[in-house]
């Protein structure tokens, strides 16, 4: 009879694979603490309402949802926005402005699995509710690159793509376009980049053909990759809109290089993120080198929390997934080795001296330190062998000689040099050397 199985697109953390996921949570919590913002939890299970508010009906088919036993309509979370911007709606008046969250947690979506999507995953998506103007934006973005940086990631590994629908909606109201051909085209650009011309029978099919020389038009837009060349776009319209956003614009950006990270940032209009809540900016992290493509996505979306039953509160935030992030600093090489290995080995004689080494093994385990010995007796060959395999940096040597002597001797793995210590200065003689020093 076969063993139980994990369900399709779940995911079982053996302890080298949850080691690796805890040093991305580790990165991106310090990361998101260095620049101040504050975390948060909620709970997994929420009023299926809730989503079909944000999202409409057609979303319960990717939902883990069912009807509890108290007759509620229920949903395991597929993701981070509705919870917090409910939480943040509930004490908005209490809360302190701007309000900069984070979390990260545990997502369930009733989809395919295939590579880089899975059915069960984890995100650290981070908010800033209540700062209207485009210094939210520069905050986040900036939070996001270090957020792949802290691995070690570079300019050459991913970029910020960065654009705007607010910008593309002022555009094509610029041409003529009305509110309703303007949601249909931008359906169209959305899925340009995979299905090229094809993508316009979204607008086609409801709106009738497309003027071939606004879709020269709107394709020109769609290919503008710098701040200079939007600029030019832009000059032959006198539209205080547009003139507004390029101003946003200009600041985003510039509050970007001045950061140091404008390397990082591309101009691209032709990301518009599919999601109709999206307000203004948006932008995505993108693999430069590899067929991950979109790492990380967010943009601002200042009508959420009110159409929830919050306030009117301006909002931006993004989320980046554990399952992309792993595969690219895998691909990279810059996956850790398991962060939990001991810090020493302690090798034993016999019983007198196991005795002694207990004493100190766990005066050196309150101490913080990480150590590891054998369970039962073996000769001093295979507890070395054990040492070095281990991944231990020291081994602490508990001999006859040594515990007459009323000394421990500390061996270095790396270079086999040895020094002897008294036991009763072993805690610090071993944070000393575990230091460098």
């Amino acid at each position: 009879m076969a063993g139980f199985q994990s369900l399709p697109g779940f995911r079982d953390f053996y302890p080298e694979d949850f080691s690796r996921r805890q040093h991305i949570f580790r990165v991106w919590r310090q990361t998101a603490s260095a620049f101040s913002f504050q975390e948060y939890d909620a709970p997994v299970l929420e009023p299926l309402e809730l989503y079909k508010t944000k999202s409409g009906d057609e979303i319960e088919a990717q939902l883990f949802s069912f009807t509890d036993k108290g007759g509620r309509e229920v949903s395991l979370r597929p993701e981070m926005t509705p919870t917090v911007c409910r939480m943040v709606g509930a004490k908005a008046g209490a809360l302190k402005r701007p309000i900069k969250w984070f979390s990260i947690a545990e997502f369930y979506r009733y989809e395919r699995a295939q590579k880089g999507r899975l059915r069960a995953f984890s995100q650290f998506n981070a908010d800033i509710f209540g700062e209207p103007g485009p210094e939210a934006e520069i905050e986040l973005i900036a939070l996001l690159i270090q957020c792949l940086a802290g691995f070690g990631l570079t300019k050459d590994d991913f970029t910020i793509r960065l654009s705007d629908r607010d910008l593309w909606f002022f555009y094509l109201e610029a041409l003529g376009f009305n509110d309703a051909q303007s949601r249909a085209l931008l359906t169209a650009i959305d899925r340009y980049e995979k299905a090229g011309d094809d993508a316009f029978k979204v607008y086609t099919e409801a709106h009738g053909a497309l003027d071939a020389g606004l879709k020269e038009k709107v394709l020109a837009f769609l290919k503008i990759k710098s701040l200079g060349e939007l600029e030019a776009a832009l000059a032959p319209f006198k539209s205080e809109k547009l003139a507004a956003r390029l101003a946003d614009w200009r600041k985003v950006l510039a509050g970007v290089s001045a950061m140091g990270l404008g390397d990082f940032i591309a101009v691209d209009l032709s990301v518009v993120r599919g999601l109709a809540y999206y307000t203004g900016f948006v932008f995505e992290a993108f693999d430069r080198k590899g067929d991950l493509r979109a790492l990380a996505g967010g943009g601002r979306y200042n009508d959420l929390v009110k159409k929830l039953g919050g306030p009117d509160l301006p909002a931006v935030g993004f989320a980046i997934g554990d399952v992309t992030t792993g595969l690219l600093i895998e691909q990279r090489g810059l996956a850790p080795a398991q962060a939990n290995a001991p810090e020493v080995y302690v090798v034993i004689g016999g019983a007198p001296e196991r005795a002694a080494a207990f004493a100190d093994i766990q005066a050196l385990r309150a101490a913080g330190v990480r150590v590891e010995y054998p369970f039962k007796e073996l000769a001093f060959g295979k507890q070395f062998k054990a040492a070095s395999e281990s991944g231990a940096k020291l081994a602490l040597i508990y001999g006859g000689d040594e515990l007459a002597k009323g000394v421990v001797k500390i061996r270095d793995l790396a270079d086999r040099s040895e020094r002897e210590v008294p036991r009763n200065h072993i805690v610090a003689s071993v944070r000393t050397e575990l230091a460098g020093g």
